[in-house]
């Protein structure tokens, strides 16, 4: 008995806790440069990391898009 309601808690837990938790290393560059400017302020230092470790890797156009909108991330 105890396990039928121990499992739906931990489940609702483990989903409340991954919507509050946002891992910028799962989405594509492509999707990180769609959402600067939308990114709450309390994740901004983790979205600007890890825009910057593909900053290398990024082709001309990335970071065309990237220069071009980083001056939305520093005004918020």
């Amino acid at each position: 008995m105890a396990s039928f309601i121990f499992k739906p808690l931990i489940i609702s837990l483990f989903i409340i806790q991954s919507a509050f938790c946002v891992d910028y290393s799962e989405m594509s560059t492509q999707e990180l440069l769609a959402i600067i400017g939308y990114v709450k302020p309390a994740n901004q230092k983790k979205f600007i990391k890890e825009l910057e470790s593909r900053k290398t890797n990024m082709n001309k156009k990335e970071k065309a898009i990237y220069e071009k909108n980083k001056q939305k991330l520093n005004n918020k």
